[in-house]
């Protein structure tokens, strides 16, 4: 026995040995790091605690145990006081927690791993320092699963309280004058991206709400069976927004497939293929199809009740459609390739009477050099008659990229209304024979939004033809990049613009798209957009005239360092009304320094800071640079807010954003070291470590900012959400948005589900039942918040990342909450191509909780089969009811149907689904 222990014994001191060894390393390395930091003006505790680290494992094998235990001690105890004095000294910000455990981490393990295998070693097997080792491990082990229990992310109950109520959860027309008026935001359907063409982002549906959206549950899925074609050269993320018109879902897919879906049960009505080829999407940063554009030309002729169907047998088959309907009223989606096609929206088969043979060419006048370096990936708007159409334009290729021109076409015939450019002055000339569409002017590429009651669209523009050099830039293109443009509907002349960043050398292209509100100017409302921005700022402007409604202050930017042959703005617009959303909240833009700087070790956490003090930083605005190793960009290139836009509930006054907070790094490589051709020239976007910026004096190269663990250089939260009041300017509740459960280093997924906050991309969705739905997350979450709280109501696991809009339609007397889950390849969460709807389990209103706000809708009596109308003279819908033979959900494969559509007469109603192509461009 005693030899046992004695063998015991000296291997437990090996084992000291060698965790004494790492430590040596671990600070022979940190130390290095260090003395390389110091000479760059950053902090000496690298220097210190590697120093005590090294001179620790030395220690340890000259058998001075005591004397390595008391440095190793020391380091540890330096790292700590050091962590919360740089944690505290930069405000103890949200997810501190994360910081302090990324910078003490590591140390703390490997020295308690050292103390533990000393004391084993050096111990006999039930003496007291073993007994009290033993309790100290297992304490300390219970205090970490407790801290991880107690913020593991859950939801929280609201109370029940009693309400007014009178239904099933319309919301009740609004007094005259009242801002939330339902003809404004979308109910029943949804049909445009944000809603309506004003870009709300709201519905006026309530009958899922607070007190009762932890009943929520799944109700259909759909797969569309479109997935990546080329892994590594195409990325795809379709970031789609379904529509809900009429009796149908539509939906679009990364390769801009259209699927026509039963509302109730998913089932696919009819599926359109354009067949866009896969070396098409290759210029693309992401193959996306943001929403399909809706028309209905109003003649009764295309109505449901006009559309011949198949005799119903009863008992057994609802009616079917026979055909369509007349393409009065239709669905128009745009593809990769160039090509805006109209479809028949009851039957899916092309409308030959638009542009030719059902097809408007997009690449008419542009002049492109290669498929795909120019497309429309948002969608058409629908507006006055007109199918308004922006386009992206693949990033620093060239200054002479296709043009940013934007097309009015006439929804009925594909005729050309107008088309504006920045430096095109009258938006109706026409092209002559031979001429292209201005190159390399600014592009609009997010969601265009309409305001008929006005007579405008509104444009959201990005950036001229390279991002990070404008030496040769026009005071037309300047005036036009990150801009909001007002433009008359009819002609497309411009009524007023606003440009949010002067002479933007960032990339900060406007992303979210403009957002009609209502607000009170001088005691009277005024229709006014409101413009999120990717630097964080939320610009509020008269619609009619483009006024600021809130002040605006032209700050002072930094001018040192621009690059040759470049001028730089001596001013920024600044929107000082509002907090600034692109760092972490607060009334000005966040300013970094090196205290921000984070890793999971010491190591890569050094090596974060030795890049950060040897780079150029001076706040956003700093210029792009040739300097050391370039600038760090931040907000960075995703923002701030992007493409999913803001949200706004009418009735509670509050807007909601998400955004992400994580930086890039640009550096400007000169020319003659730029060795990839742009697309264009025979370049191929996946194949360029270096964006060519061709026809400037500069490529670039401007990942996000990540450690060698492929993790962000900047300490957490990286992305949130937040609520403002539009009224007064109050930032009423903001929270870090998401967690590390299907992230973490080296890609690997950390399963831990305590939020932190992620950078993010998506959009929000809030309803009148007091509620704000949200994935946009890089974990497979969609998530419900109280718009008034913050607080976390209910959740759902996602098979995919969830990088879309959420919505929300009625369809039969219910509520559903239905998000895109395909994920986002370039994000690196979760691919996949899942259509995933939700709804209370039973469909009937559950009363208690519901907010006063919201007036209802008696529902039909129970066990009752009749129609439940609206309003006098709505018509009636079909009733639901669940076939006893099939229990599972519908998944829109035509497998497991739980949901059969009664039409109140006794006939089930069966969907037919069939598939249409497009030929090959």
């Amino acid at each position: 026995m005693d030899r046992m222990a004695t063998a015991g014994h000296w291997a437990w001191r090996w084992v000291y040995l060698i965790v004494a060894s790492l430590l040596a390393l671990l600070g022979l390395a940190t130390a290095a790091l260090g003395v390389h930091l110091v000479t760059l003006g950053g902090t000496a505790y690298y220097v210190i605690a590697g120093l005590l680290l090294l001179a620790g494992g030395v220690l340890a094998w000259m058998r001075r145990e005591r004397l390595a235990l008391l440095a190793f001690a020391s380091a540890l105890l330096l790292t700590l006081a050091w962590s919360l004095y740089e944690i505290a000294g930069k405000g103890w910000m949200p997810a501190w927690g994360f910081d302090l455990a990324g910078r003490l981490g590591v140390v703390t393990g490997l020295v308690v791993a050292a103390a533990i295998a000393f004391v084993l070693w050096r111990t006999p097997p039930r003496s007291v320092w073993r007994r009290a080792t033993v309790v100290g491990v297992t304490a300390a082990v219970v205090a970490l699963v407790a801290v991880v229990a107690v913020h593991w992310e859950r939801t929280e109950e609201v109370a029940a309280a009693p309400a007014e109520t009178t239904g099933v959860g319309i919301a009740e027309p609004p007094a005259e004058g009242d801002t939330a008026a339902p003809a404004r935001d979308a109910g029943r359907e949804w049909p445009a991206f944000g809603g309506t063409t004003l870009g709300r982002r709201y519905s006026t549906l309530s009958q899922i709400h607070a007190g009762n959206v932890s009943g929520l549950r799944e109700a259909w899925t759909f797969r569309s069976g479109d997935l990546n074609p080329g892994e590594g050269r195409v990325f795809y993320s379709s970031q789609n927004t379904p529509i809900k018109a009429g009796d149908l879902i539509y939906t679009c897919t990364s390769s801009n497939q259209v699927h026509a879906l039963d509302p109730g049960t998913g089932e696919v009505r009819w599926h359109f293929d354009p067949q866009v080829p896969s070396r098409t999407m290759e210029s693309l940063f992401s193959a996306a199809c943001r929403a399909v554009a809706y028309f209905d030309d109003g003649d009764p002729a295309g109505r449901p009740e006009a559309v011949d169907r198949m005799p119903a047998v009863p008992g057994v088959m609802g009616p079917l459609p026979r055909g369509g309907s007349n393409c009065h009223r239709r669905v128009y989606v745009a593809t990769a390739d160039g090509r805006l096609i109209a479809l028949d929206a009851v039957g899916g088969f092309v409308c030959r009477d638009f542009g030719e043979s059902g097809t408007v060419d997009l690449t008419e006048g542009m002049g492109l050099r290669e498929s795909g370096f120019a497309s429309n990936t948002s969608g058409a708007t629908v507006a006055g008659g007109l199918l308004i159409v922006g386009q992206q334009v693949s990033d620093n290729q060239r200054r002479d990229a296709p043009s940013g021109v934007v097309r009015a076409y006439d929804a009925r015939t594909g005729a050309l209304r107008w088309a504006w450019d920045a430096l095109r002055p009258d938006p109706q000339a026409p092209l002559a024979p031979g001429e292209i569409y201005p190159r390399g002017t600014p592009n609009v590429w997010n969601v265009v939004s309409a305001d008929e009651s006005l007579g405008l669209a509104f444009l959201g523009t990005g950036n001229a033809g390279a991002d990070h050099w404008g030496g040769n830039r026009t005071a037309e293109e300047d005036r036009f990049t990150a801009a909001v443009v007002a433009v008359d509907l009819a002609t497309g002349v411009t009524r007023w613009s606003f440009t949010t960043v002067e002479h933007d050398l960032w990339d900060y292209d406007l992303g979210a798209q403009p957002m009609l509100v209502d607000v009170p100017v001088d005691g009277a409302m005024r229709r006014a957009v409101l413009q999120g921005t990717k630097g964080g700022d939320l610009f509020l402007l008269d619609a009619a005239t483009g006024e600021p409604l809130r002040q605006v202050l032209h700050q002072a930017v930094p001018q040192e360092g621009k690059l040759p042959g470049e001028r730089l703005s001596p001013t920024q617009p600044r929107s000082v009304f509002y907090p600034n959303l692109g760092g972490v909240p607060g009334p000005t833009p966040e300013r970094i320094d090196g205290r921000h700087i984070w890793g999971l070790t010491p190591i890569d956490a050094a090596l974060c800071r030795i890049g950060f003090h040897s780079r150029r930083y001076d706040g956003m605005f700093t210029p792009p640079t040739v300097d050391a190793k370039g600038m760090v960009l931040l907000p960075g290139t995703v923002g701030g807010m992007n493409w999913g836009g803001l949200g706004f509930d009418p009735v509670r006054r509050l807007v909601v954003a998400n955004y992400s907070r994580l930086p890039n790094i640009v550096d400007m490589t000169p020319r003659a070291e730029v060795q990839d051709r742009p697309v264009g020239s025979g370049g191929a976007r996946p194949d360029q470590p270096i964006a060519p910026h061709s026809g400037t004096p500069f490529g670039v190269n401007r990942p996000m900012w990540l450690s060698i663990l492929n993790v962000p250089c900047l300490a957490p939260p990286w992305g949130f959400i937040a609520a403002t009041n539009i009224d007064t300017g109050e930032l009423v509740w903001s929270k870090p948005l998401g967690t590390g459960f299907d992230a973490g280093p080296l890609g690997i997924p950390t399963r831990v589900k305590i939020t932190m906050g992620t950078a993010n991309l998506g959009g929000p969705l809030m309803t009148a039942g007091g509620l704000t739905f949200i994935a946009a997350a890089q974990d497979n979450f969609l998530r419900a918040f109280e718009t008034t709280t913050g607080r976390l109501l209910w959740e759902a696991r996602l098979p995919a990342g969830g990088q879309a809009g959420v919505m929300s339609y009625e369809h039969d007397g219910r509520q559903y909450v239905a998000i895109t889950a395909t994920g986002h390849a370039r994000f690196e969460t979760t691919q996949g191509d899942y259509l995933k709807v939700y709804a209370l389990d039973d469909g009937k209103p559950d009363l208690t909780g519901a907010p006063a706000r919201a007036q209802f809708r008696q529902l039909a009596g129970a066990g009752e089969r009749r129609a439940v109308t609206e309003r006098p003279g709505d018509r009636p819908r079909p009733c639901e009811q669940v076939d006893p033979r099939r229990s599972e959900p519908g998944t829109g494969t035509g497998v497991g149907v739980s949901l059969l559509r009664f039409d109140c007469r006794g006939g089930r109603s069966a969907p037919a689904a069939y598939t249409t192509r497009g030929p090959r461009s």
